[in-house]
């Protein structure tokens, strides 16, 4: 009788040990995919800020416009990740300033490259749109694991800093929003 005792003693803390094992490469695999997610982000980023230095630079847009828009390219890319969230965000201002323009697509639809500019700024921002949402997603779901009781007690995360969600304003340049 004894012996039926200690072993399920020992089963339910080999059990328990499983558990607690998964729980904790659970949180790590959703640690290592939002790693991912960021890198995914940080390249929606850049592609929509070279497309849209592109569309400045490329002569069918009027002088000021082309400053304006380059310069919001600029800080953009040069910008700490400390302030690269407003950076973004005054990047989509200067797309949306660009874009509200009256008769602008018309324009540029008209012009040799035009449609191709567009089209490829308005990818890079839907893109952007779509790369944050799932990061954010993702930093969610990984706060909530790090928050479960389990993984407070057994500080299951161990060293890896605390998910920062990515706020900033990626409506289309249209000013309609994503879709």
């Amino acid at each position: 009788m004894m012996w039926t005792y200690l072993v399920l003693v020992v089963l339910a803390m080999v059990l328990w040990g499983f558990y607690i094992s998964w729980r904790a490469s659970r949180l790590d695999r959703l640690h290592n995919r939002l790693e991912a997610a960021r890198t995914a982000l940080d390249l929606a980023m850049v592609r929509r800020s070279s497309a849209a230095y592109e569309l400045a630079s490329s002569g069918l847009l009027d002088p000021a416009t082309s400053l304006l828009l380059a310069d919001a390219v600029r800080r953009a890319r040069e910008v700490g990740q400390a302030e690269r969230d407003l950076a973004e965000s005054d990047l989509t201002q200067a797309l949306r300033a660009v874009f509200g323009q009256p008769g602008f697509r018309k324009e540029l639809e008209d012009m040799d490259g035009g449609p191709e500019l567009i089209s490829e700024v308005e990818a890079a921002a839907q893109q952007v749109f779509i790369a944050r949402k799932f990061y954010n997603d993702l930093a969610a779901r990984t706060i909530y694991a790090r928050r479960r009781p389990l993984a407070r007690v057994f500080r299951l995360a161990g060293s890896a800093p605390r998910p920062e969600f990515f706020e900033i304003d990626d409506a289309l340049p249209d000013g309609d929003g994503p879709g």
